[in-house]
């Protein structure tokens, strides 16, 4: 799609849906509803089939999620994600992670460091303290005190790579080159059940302290059982800014398709951003009917959807430019 045109679609788009629409989840009958799960990039596919078992089975949306992306965080050939994730500028692996139900629970835990599965330790955040996020130490504290195993998250490839980028030492975030990105995932479970988690070790050699978009809830991953979920991959400072995940829910509250509400934000993006020449944001959405969207700035984005119709496929997100 042609900048100009895209504009001119995002700029109807904001004046028809400028006046908030109710949602009422009683216009549709949810108690039999069809399973889908979606989930960002290639390795959205290997999480989709552990998420896909589940909700065929009759198992939980969030059950799905959480297993389904602990496979990818435990798989140390996926370089952005758990262990064998790039390290920081000092060499350190930090981890970043949240996940959310149906009835707006979530939990989150941000800058971890050695253990594999942060998802999980979010979700014990969730389910076991009063709190919402947890960082740091007190983080990696509460971990082990939950049975969680201490591990070096820096495999040997990992390090022979930073120590070659010392070399340089030059930071440049550009984001989703290669498919080097977060995972978020988003699932509907057949009782009408959302549930979304996304998880990441973060940008490549960032500043040691770092922390991007994916523990933040509103901003990496948003869901409202009324009406849907989303979640974000890429720059994870764009995504802060503007709410990415909170705002294409809130698009899709106000009578927008998960499609036409991903691009809507993306253009928000655009706006608020001066130096696009290397940003790349994307967005997926899932609404509480089972329909699905997806948009980036930039071409190369991919996403995984499962689903009783169509199997397991990898589809590109359509993109702007």
């Amino acid at each position: 799609m042609k900048r100009r045109d895209f504009i001119k679609k995002s700029t109807l788009f904001s004046s028809a849906y400028a006046l908030p629409k109710s949602s009422n989840r009683n216009d549709f009958d949810l108690s039999n509803s069809e399973p889908v799960v979606v989930s960002t990039w290639d390795h959205g596919l290997l999480a989709n089939r552990v998420s896909w078992d589940i909700l065929a089975a009759g198992g939980k949306s969030l059950d799905a999620v959480e297993e389904g992306v602990r496979v990818v965080e435990s798989d140390p050939n996926i370089r952005t994600v758990g262990m064998g994730g790039y390290p920081d500028r000092e060499g350190i692996v930090t981890l970043d992670a949240c996940i959310m139900d149906y009835e707006s629970n979530c939990g989150s835990v941000a800058f971890l460091r050695d253990i594999v599965n942060p998802i999980s330790v979010a979700r014990k955040v969730m389910e076991e303290t009063p709190h919402v996020m947890l960082v740091g130490q007190g983080a990696k504290k509460f971990a082990l005190k939950k049975g969680f195993k201490e591990t070096n998250l820096l495999t040997d490839l990992s390090r022979k790579e930073w120590n070659s980028w010392k070399i340089s030492s030059k930071y440049e975030s550009i984001i989703n080159i290669e498919n080097h990105d977060t995972i978020s995932s988003l699932a509907l479970s057949g009782d009408g059940r959302l549930a979304g988690a996304c998880t990441t070790s973060g940008s490549a050699y960032k500043m040691h302290g770092r922390v991007g978009d994916s523990p933040i809830i509103g901003a990496g991953l948003f869901l409202d059982n009324q009406v849907g979920a989303a979640a974000a991959t890429g720059l994870g400072e764009a995504v802060i800014k503007s709410s990415g995940s909170a705002m294409v829910v809130e698009a899709m509250r106000n009578g927008a398709s998960p499609q036409d509400a991903c691009e809507h934000v993306i253009l928000r993006i655009l706006k608020m951003n001066k130096q696009v020449e290397n940003l790349q944001v994307g967005f997926i959405a899932l609404d509480i009917r089972g329909n699905v969207g997806a948009f980036s700035i930039k071409k190369g984005f991919n996403y995984a959807l499962s689903n009783q119709k169509r199997g397991h496929l990898l589809l590109p997100a359509n993109c702007l430019e």
